[in-house]
């Protein structure tokens, strides 16, 4: 099971808390998903019934705030 510790995530309340990307040209876990099981809004949501649970978005999480269980 893929989680997301929102204390840890930089997207908070529909932007980046962390740096000045906006949500079309951040290199993050949303873009990175082969099925496009991650979206971002007010925060990060994965659909754990698209997730492949390949650990793409985990890899590229500069805060460690996805992991797989």
């Amino acid at each position: 099971m893929i989680k997301v510790d929102y204390n840890k995530c930089c997207w908070k309340d529909g932007k980046c808390a962390s740096c000045d990307c906006e949500e079309n040209n951040c290199g993050g876990c949303v873009e990175v998903c082969p099925v496009n099981a991650i979206t971002r809004d007010k925060q990060v949501e994965i659909n754990a019934g698209e997730c492949l649970e390949c650990g793409a978005c985990a890899a590229v999480c500069p805060h460690q705030a996805i992991t797989i269980e």
